[in-house]
């Protein structure tokens, strides 16, 4: 879509111009008038349109050489061709210039055309829109009655040989690379010799160039190297010379995904430049133009059925990765097992990446993002996961400066909800930081700023720094369930724990032990329902504990629209370590969640009538919505270490159905 352009007629000569299919020519018929001119008249061959402005309103019904019209200098002359030309100046209009007291025109201008279409064409997914006349290449629209091109971030790495993941990379390695890419077109129709003289331009930013690549196929499809690098970097124009006649092919990769100061867009353009004058520079006749929405990466909740479990093969827990096998298998899952030689015996998957996908209409992929912690895990993401159709991506501050909540266990996801009248069909992200104007511990700036770039799963940031570890996942999950709004969400309560410990005390059961059984590399103290309640400093700090779980409680009510029947409560129990908090027992919501097979840390509660009194009262609030509950013996080897089930493994899960660009955020 081109803006009008404006042509100049001459008494002396005929002049000739080329016009665009379909975009409006004005024709400047008052640089030479006759002396005495009050009238005129204007005629075009068959196939030019003309319209007269602003004395009519331009109806396709009434053209403007159907009378004599007053010489008003307030008029314009406007010419539309709708079909290219099939040779040079085989169009033309003619002006005739009348005075009232003479009879024969006082002069000619005569405007040889040619007509050309030029179009910058990709998928505009407006699949959703009825009417597609009034979509518009130049903008990008959110919402199911939206459009606009998509591009997929090639972060993945198609060629194994390779070193570097594809968005680092110029060249086209092998062909199931380009199925990463989107397609764009160009296509031009009109007379052949007229690119004798003038050329088209594909071209974009500098700014874009940083953010997106073009590779043009310059020979046969099937072969690497016939895709040629022509933007991308370093690389902001190129004379696009036909090679395939009226069609020249390019696919499109994104470098970046969305961040701090880049909103996701990325525009390209093609301009005919006329160089048929040796004396002058070229000069520019049209425009076209397509606008690119960079695909975000989206997490996935627990919520979404699983397709891959990981768990590190460490020292001491051969009976852990068994357990976490067997889950796995019951949920249908693949199973990844990180071996000792690449972990160097650090356990925590789940700090060290999150896994989410990118979509776009023709493809869609997982992406890990891997978390700036760089622990003895750091190669895992970059060396085993991105592969073919495994995506990569990672934040890292300059300084290198991070946190503990900067692990990805402080990095969660809501299932789908609505709230305050706003819809979040993918959900809303969860990050742990500190209380509002506190100088406590905040993920660092820079995975911020990516997180929210993203924009289809706005942040929603609680208070963790009253933790020791500093993660969301202590204390909070998501299940799925079959009613209400199709899960529950889970929060660690110590007031229910001491409200169960109380009526067990109450029915005689105050002698009954936690942590008869464990089995590790050092005895672990046993302490009795009695002690637990008659411990002034414990029920006091975990009175602290309540009330900043009740803080988060009321954020996440109030940003993901919950009520109370939405939120269970599970019995946990914290302690103090250096006046931050550790889980007392294991920590029952740090859980691995594989569709309706749950892995809960075995918590060694007190044993009464044979059975664990936690592991029953667990069961009887997450049984009833249809949920298997496994208990997993994570002590020694991750809840000793300050972690559990989930902070030990990592899920990929099944993409949303819902489809990103139908939202609108």
């Amino acid at each position: 879509m081109s803006l009008q352009r404006i042509v100049r007629v001459s008494l002396e000569h005929p002049t000739s111009a080329v016009c665009m299919a379909g975009v409006e020519t004005i024709v400047d018929i008052y640089g030479s008038v006759p002396e005495g001119t009050d009238m005129f008249e204007v005629y075009g061959t068959p196939g030019v349109n003309i319209y007269i402005s602003p004395s009519t309103e331009r109806s396709r019904d009434q053209r403007a050489d159907v009378r004599r019209w007053h010489f008003d200098e307030g008029l314009e002359i406007i010419v539309v061709m709708n079909s290219p030309s099939n040779d040079l100046n085989d169009s033309h209009v003619q002006i005739s210039y009348h005075s009232s007291r003479e009879s024969l025109p006082l002069a000619y201008a005569v405007l040889y055309l040619t007509c050309v279409d030029i179009t910058l064409d990709c998928d505009l997914n407006y699949e959703g829109r009825q009417d597609r006349s009034l979509v518009d290449k130049r903008q990008w629209v959110w919402g199911p009655g939206g459009y606009g091109a998509i591009l997929l971030v090639n972060c993945d790495r198609d060629d194994l040989g390779c070193d570097v993941p594809d968005n680092c990379d110029q060249h086209v390695r092998c062909l199931q690379d380009l199925e990463d890419m989107s397609v764009m077109v160009l296509r031009t129709q009109g007379p052949a010799a007229l690119f004798d003289d003038h050329k088209l331009v594909l071209h974009t930013s500098s700014y874009d160039a940083q953010r997106a690549r073009v590779f043009h196929m310059c020979g046969p499809k099937d072969c690497c190297e016939a895709y040629k690098c022509v933007l991308g970097q370093d690389k902001v124009s190129y004379k696009v010379p036909r090679l395939h006649g009226d069609e020249e092919r390019f696919f499109v990769e994104g470098i970046s995904f969305p961040d701090a100061g880049f909103p996701g867009l990325v525009s390209f353009r093609v301009t005919l430049l006329d160089d048929s004058n040796e004396d002058f520079s070229e000069t520019p006749l049209f425009t076209d133009t397509v606008v690119f929405r960079v695909a975000p990466w989206i997490m996935t909740p627990s919520t979404l059925p699983p397709l891959e479990v990981y768990v590190c093969r460490v020292r001491n827990n051969t009976h852990f990765v068994e357990a976490v096998a067997e889950l796995a298998s019951r949920a249908g899952c693949k199973l990844t097992i990180c071996p000792q030689t690449e972990n160097r015996n650090d356990r925590w998957i789940q700090d060290e990446m999150e896994l989410g996908y990118v979509e776009a209409p023709h493809k869609t992929f997982p992406v890990v993002f891997d978390s700036p912690r760089n622990g003895e895990l750091q190669d895992f993401p970059y060396k085993r996961i991105l592969g073919i159709d495994f995506g990569y991506v990672t934040r890292e501050p300059r300084d290198k400066s991070v946190s503990g909540l900067d692990s990805f266990g402080n990095l969660e996801v809501s299932p789908p909800v609505v709230a305050n009248g706003k819809e979040y069909p993918l959900g809303r992200i969860l990050i742990g930081g500190n209380l509002p104007g506190s100088q406590g511990r905040r993920i660092t700036q820079v995975v911020r700023n990516f997180l929210h770039a993203q924009k289809v799963q706005p942040p929603v940031e609680l208070f963790v720094d009253w933790l020791a570890v500093g993660h969301v996942d202590e204390f909070l999950s998501f299940v799925p369930a079959p009613d209400g709004k199709g899960f529950r969400m889970l929060l660690a309560s110590p007031a229910a724990c001491f409200r169960l410990f109380q009526e067990k005390q109450k029915w005689g059961h105050g002698r009954a032990l936690l942590f008869q059984g464990v089995v590790g590399d050092r005895p672990v103290r046993t302490i009795s329902i009695d002690q637990v309640l008659s411990n002034r400093n414990l029920i006091s700090f975990n009175k602290f504990v309540q009330s900043c779980i009740d803080w988060n409680r009321e954020v996440l009510k109030r940003e993901l629209g919950l009520v109370d029947r939405d939120i269970i409560d599970i019995p946990q129990l914290f302690k103090s370590e250096q006046k931050k908090a550790m889980a007392f027992f294991p920590d029952l919501v740090n859980m691995l969640v594989l569709g309706k097979y749950l892995g809960i840390p075995k918590p060694f509660g007190p044993v009464i009538n044979g059975r664990c009194c936690l592991e029953e009262k667990v069961r009887s609030l997450l049984e009833p919505l249809g949920l298997h509950c496994t208990f997993i013996d994570d002590f020694t080897p991750y809840h000793l270490l300050h972690g559990e089930v989930h902070c030990g493994t990592n899920v990929r899960r099944k993409p949303f159905d819902f489809k990103w660009w139908n939202m609108v955020p």
